[in-house]
């Protein structure tokens, strides 16, 4: 779960109270997979594995599986199999951008069920390039507020390589270069400071603030790609005050 604003930490709630964790959990042992296979099965060797592990960890995945889903990747298993990594890119609501990566082994299945769901949700495919420059590769901790203040969670990781900590609502968000992701990681854990998610995302340079009707049908976009089994993560610019967020809890 990917996007980066208010909404996107209440909207993660909600997925896992709708009983989707499997299907999570089925991305996020993807990505072990494929970080094994990139990188062997040695996580003190390998960033992007050692990422992928403490993510499911963070999302409770069994270390079981995980442990598979590394031994599965590095081929200690037997045949792996081969996926790639694409990226789509288009528009939504309001002109939101959106960036939609995906993990598959059919590539043209992937962006047929891409469009469909893009098309039909009242969203554009855009052509490569055309939102991509609005978004950089960042690393992205979330974690609560649990009483810490800026400043405080700040002096914890600045010299862990965070660039900036942002406020968003319920939430902080320590802002770093995707390898200082480690170092972040393991300067909370010796504040003692509990967080939610790290991850390697693309952030967007800008947010677009949406009205109630522009989010419900955001949402409705969002949805549907996330329910695509070939998306790994969506990007998006948009955003949403508590207010709006308020009006779509009603819903």
């Amino acid at each position: 779960m990917s996007g980066h604003s208010k909404w996107a930490t209440t909207k993660h709630k909600k997925a896992i109270l709708d009983g989707r964790r499997a299907k999570s959990f089925a991305k996020l042992i993807k990505t072990i997979e494929v970080a094994a296979r990139g990188g062997g099965a040695d996580l003190q060797g390998n960033p992007a594995l050692e990422l992928a592990v403490s993510k499911a960890k963070k999302t409770s995945v069994p270390a079981d599986n995980i442990d598979r889903a590394i031994k599965r990747g590095a081929g200690l298993l037997g045949d792996a199999v081969e996926y790639q990594t694409i990226m789509y890119e288009g528009y939504g609501p309001q002109g939101t951008a959106i960036l939609i990566e995906c993990l598959t082994d059919n590539k043209n299945r992937a962006a047929s069920e891409v469009r469909l769901a893009v098309g039909r949700n009242g969203g554009n495919m855009g052509d490569p390039g055309s939102v991509a420059y609005m978004f950089t590769r960042k690393g992205v901790v979330s974690l609560p507020k649990n009483g810490l203040s800026e400043d405080d969670l700040l002096m914890a990781v600045l010299e862990a390589g965070a660039e900036e900590v942002k406020d968003e609502g319920e939430n902080f968000e320590i802002i770093s270069e995707p390898q200082d992701l480690p170092a972040i990681r393991e300067a909370l854990n010796e504040a003692g400071i509990e967080y939610d998610s790290d991850e390697a995302a693309f952030v967007p340079s800008m947010k677009v603030e949406l009205d109630v009707e522009n989010a419900r049908k955001f949402m409705k976009l969002y949805d549907a790609l996330e329910d695509l089994d070939d998306v790994q993560n969506i990007y998006s610019s948009a955003d949403m005050s508590a207010e709006v967020l308020a009006a779509l809890e009603e819903d």
